[in-house]
């Protein structure tokens, strides 16, 4: 997922409940596909970064050698200013990108 290009809000927006639960019916199962989709989007984001901040783990154990580099802060201060994964999935539940379905029920 390209993080760049996400158009959701960093900070807090009061949102109308009976908007968010009209695709679904149900509030609560609005929030449950909102905060699965949330957990997918954080796992991603945790993934990404520790790739990125990998390429500048140094595995030694004298702690004079601790350095600052500015690039690793630099993508650390990146990833800070994104909005939240909760932000992230409302705005794509909103925007219609989410979708559910329940597995069929088998009859034994």
């Amino acid at each position: 997922m390209d993080f760049k290009k996400v158009v959701a809000p960093s900070t807090t927006i009061t949102r109308e409940i009976r908007d968010l639960e009209q695709p679904v019916g149900n509030i609560y199962e609005t929030l449950m596909i909102i905060a699965k989709r949330s957990n997918r989007i954080s796992v991603e984001l945790k993934t990404e970064l520790s790739k990125k901040l990998e390429e500048f783990a140094t595995f030694t154990d004298n702690l004079e050698e601790i350095h600052e580099n500015r690039e690793q802060i630099e993508i650390s201060k990146y990833y800070e200013r994104l909005p939240k994964p909760t932000a992230i999935a409302l705005q794509e539940y909103i925007d219609g990108k989410l979708f559910s379905r329940y597995p069929e029920a088998t009859e034994s």
